[in-house]
């Protein structure tokens, strides 16, 4: 009865890890929202295809009629590179606007937030890359604040404090970080995500799992966090085959989204070698970040085993596997995968074992790297990259 329950309380207002509004149709709100904010021209930074929906031409409409001066900004990509960033800190500063409307998935929303950091800065956006203590060097009080309205359940980044961007000149894929960059209001509408198509509801629904998964299995002690990788693994169990399945199911849908914000919260215990090497191939292969790491997670399970098995044969356990162990686990993501039309090799996405000594070197630098499991060589990515291009999967199961 519990994802009926959830629809009967809503709307919901939480404030962990900042302010978050969660109901159906409840994006009416968002003009206020923004007024409560001290934002009274935004840029509203939107994917593309989404700028031309109804739905969103209509919710764009109800910010214009709300007494908001805005400009619309959608010269994005899947993956949001510098370039594109700064052609929006441009249009932001032309314009004289004083926050950001993020709306979309994870590109979007990274852009976004990447832009309100930019906005009144003055050094190269690459010098606020996740390294030491960079995210000092920015004067915080030309952050601008952003709200975030997600539209795919996956990334998280509507909690985060960071954008991943491309830096073009050098095909990688940078963590831009500074804790200003958390939006300060994040507005969770299941209805907005119910035009989201199979194969994407399947991706970001993956990515989903591996934020919480590797979270749940970095080697840090941060209990708070685990504990929500763990509840959240739940709810994507019963709910991503749901919504997959009937993109109407609006009880799935609000779950996922939930979920979705449940693993960015968690990991800033860590990720590990899934992101390490998705990184990296998002950059060289221009592919979905979700569709990667889901490629890659049982590669990266089984690599990590002799770390991980007792913590994984406990997480099996609380969400009720059939077989609670470390095979039946890697058996349930392999199943899951199947179901929702997950390619199970990486040249799905054009990774051939030529590329892996490159991709071995990018993953063996990534940030994420420090906290897998297990500090794996460049000869460990290069043999986990190798065994995902050829499919090589070897554990006590099938």
């Amino acid at each position: 009865m519990e994802h009926t329950s959830v629809i009967e309380q809503m709307p919901c207002h939480w404030h962990f890890p900042t302010a978050i509004l969660l109901g159906i149709g409840e994006r009416q709100q968002l003009p206020k929202l923004c007024l409560q904010n001290s934002i009274q021209s935004p840029l509203v930074v939107i994917d593309p295809i989404l700028a031309q929906l109804p739905i969103f031409t209509a919710l764009i409409g109800k910010i214009a009629r709300g007494g908001l001066k805005l400009t619309v900004f959608t010269k994005i990509s899947g993956n949001p590179t510098g370039q594109q960033v700064m052609a929006g800190v441009t249009q932001f500063r032309y314009h004289q606007h004083d926050g950001v409307i993020a709306i979309g998935g994870g590109s979007a929303l990274d852009a976004g937030k990447a832009i309100a950091l930019m906005a009144g800065q003055t050094q190269s956006l690459w010098d606020f890359e996740d390294i030491g203590d960079n995210w000092e060097q920015a004067d915080a009080e030309k952050i601008v604040p952003v709200v975030a309205v997600p539209t795919t359940a996956g990334t998280g980044s509507e909690v985060g404090r960071a954008a991943v961007i491309t830096d073009e000149k050098v095909r990688l894929k940078k963590i831009i970080f500074h804790p200003k960059m958390l939006p300060c209001q994040v507005l969770l509408d299941p209805e907005l995500t119910l035009c989201l198509p199979a194969n994407l509801t399947a991706a970001t629904g993956m990515d989903a799992l591996a934020h919480n998964l590797e979270a749940f299995c970095a080697p840090g002690y941060h209990p708070m966090a685990a504990g929500i990788a763990v509840e959240a693994t739940r709810l994507i169990r019963h709910y991503l085959p749901r919504a997959y399945e009937n993109s109407d199911d609006i009880e799935a849908r609000t779950h996922m989204l939930v979920a979705s914000c449940m693993g960015a919260t968690a990991f800033q215990r860590g990720l590990g070698a899934m992101h390490a090497l998705a990184h990296p191939m998002g950059a060289r292969y221009n592919a979905h970040h979700g569709l990667l790491n889901a490629i890659l997670m049982p590669y990266v399970l089984v690599a990590n085993r002799t770390k991980i098995a007792c913590r994984i044969e406990q997480l099996a356990k609380y969400i009720n596997l059939p077989q609670a162990d470390f095979a039946g686990f890697i058996e349930w993501v392999l199943s899951l995968r199947d179901r929702l039309g997950i390619p199970h090799t990486l040249d799905a996405v054009g990774v051939t074992l030529s590329d892996v000594d490159a991709l071995a070197e990018l993953a063996f630098k990534d940030p994420s790297a420090v906290t897998n499991p297990i500090l794996f060589s460049v000869e460990d990515y290069a043999t986990l990259c190798t065994n995902a291009v050829t499919g090589t999967l070897k554990f006590s199961g099938r």
